[in-house]
């Protein structure tokens, strides 16, 4: 469905107002059927929607911003390009409210790798329009957002996980995580789980334990 600013599929709630929403973002090279394959898990009071990142790759797959890999440097991400999508989901969500019979004030936003890094920067940037982020096997990248004040993030709550032997976003970097939320006073949560670049059954049970809670 494109009329909104990002292509995106819907599970819809079984409520017909006030729902609260899930918004997924996937991660780079991959499109908005992967992390769908949560929705038939999780309640059915949600409305679940799935965006495409906006940037096509060949032959095939999408990414929020480019991920470009240089011998000489290693490999460094399009800040700029970031900040873009940043600013085209905090559009979406506007668009979503307006479109769809959810809950303003009952927003989660759940990103796998490349869409966790954009899911702390909209969170950040637009704390208003967010309540919970679930943000799997990805980190904080402080060039995406500028520190607003504390009371701005006094209703956020995170969970965070990583596979401790992750071979593409190294542990460590996620382990600042919750040392860089908790300084703000932000609510949170962090686990790791034997695996690599993926997500655990167990961590799934784990964060949708964490999302029942608060929905």
């Amino acid at each position: 469905m494109k009329e909104l600013s990002l292509y995106h599929i819907v599970r819809e709630s079984s409520l017909k107002e006030n729902a609260p929403l899930l918004l997924l973002f996937h991660g780079y090279g991959s499109d908005e059927n992967d992390l769908f394959s949560f929705a038939s898990e999780l309640p059915e009071e949600l409305c679940i929607i799935s965006a495409r990142a906006p940037y096509t790759m060949q032959p095939y797959g999408n990414a929020w911003y480019a991920i470009n890999f240089d011998a000489e440097n290693g490999k460094w991400s399009d800040d700029e390009q970031a900040k873009l999508s940043r600013d085209l989901i905090g559009k979406f969500i506007d668009e979503v409210i307006a479109k769809y019979p959810i809950n303003k004030d009952n927003i989660t936003l759940l990103g796998f790798s490349q869409g966790t890094i954009l899911s702390y920067a909209v969170a950040l940037t637009y704390p208003e329009k967010i309540n919970n982020v679930i943000a799997l096997s990805g980190y904080v990248n402080e060039n995406l957002f500028e520190i607003k004040p504390e009371e701005n993030y006094k209703h956020l709550n995170f969970y965070c996980s990583h596979g401790s032997v992750d071979q593409v976003i190294p542990v460590d970097w996620a382990r600042q995580s919750p040392k860089f939320l908790s300084a703000l006073n932000i609510k949170n949560q962090y686990s790791e789980f034997p695996v690599g670049h993926g997500v655990a059954p167990q961590n799934f049970h784990e964060f949708k334990n964490w999302l029942e809670q608060l929905i």
